[in-house]
């Protein structure tokens, strides 16, 4: 099944130095971009993390410091790539959880302001363990019948994830081909405020923490009632994105009085 789509859907997925969203660096971009009439087009970037890979990553997708040491930073292409992404819905496997996290780390740090907020994820591996539980691999043999060339290198992972939602949508009737349901009803674990999921919208749509000794609790409130509470997280080993949005909700609360 073609997909469905009113602005362009890009599939994008990224090879790094590591699984922490916080520290690690990513090496290797690649994304496929879909326009509504069919079309399609793709570009992958090594990146030089500026830090070194380690071997059990260079295991796993075979990118060492020699392949990256004379590619761009990814302050060096941030722009030109934020210009990519502008007006374009995402699509990724395990994207909600890692590589988008990740990737707006890496936009914070290089300076450049793109607002993934009003954009639609659409999250293919939480689509499957939803329906199936299994890996990327499995998946494109489960619903593509094909066994997965080069797994883990970001070119061949982006383009597998495609051909796999697009097959999910063939597979599963209650799967509606229109982005905007999938991103909302099929791709989130959570109602995630932040992305890497340390804030989230309670049942009434309140924003609540979603870890530690507050969780569960607003907020705002907790704001108001610990304000040490805010300096502690920005002091700490949180993501960029988790501080931005907490400090957004404290500026909001303090021009609500």
């Amino acid at each position: 099944m073609e997909l469905n789509l009113k602005n362009p859907l890009i599939f994008f997925d990224l090879e790094t130095t590591g699984t922490d969203t916080v520290h690690d660096r990513i090496v290797e971009i690649s994304y496929l971009k879909v326009f509504p009439n069919g079309k399609h087009e793709s570009k992958t970037r090594r990146i030089n993390p500026e830090m070194p890979i380690p071997p059990a990553s260079t295991a796993i997708h075979g990118i060492s410091d020699e392949d990256v040491k004379d590619s761009p930073t990814f302050k060096q292409v941030a722009r030109s790539l934020a210009d990519q992404l502008e007006g374009c819905d995402l699509a990724g496997f395990n994207s909600s959880r890692f590589d988008i996290p990740l990737l707006v780390e890496e936009f914070l740090r290089a300076g450049v302001d793109i607002d993934f907020s009003k954009r639609k994820m659409i999250d293919v591996q939480v689509i499957f363990h939803k329906k199936e539980q299994r890996t990327l691999e499995a998946a494109y043999k489960f619903y593509c019948d094909r066994v997965l060339e080069d797994a883990h290198s970001a070119e061949a992972d982006t383009m597998a994830t495609y051909e796999v939602l697009k097959a999910q949508l063939d597979k599963y009737p209650e799967l509606e081909n229109d982005m905007e349901k999938l991103a909302a009803e099929f791709s989130s674990y959570n109602d995630n405020v932040d992305f890497a999921g340390r804030i989230i919208r309670n049942e009434h749509g309140i924003e609540v923490f979603n870890f530690g000794k507050h969780k569960g609790k607003p907020v705002a409130e907790v704001l108001k009632n610990e304000p040490s509470f805010y300096a502690w997280m920005m002091d700490a080993d949180f993501p960029l994105n988790t501080k931005q949005v907490l400090t957004k909700i404290k500026l909001r609360e303090m021009n609500m009085k």
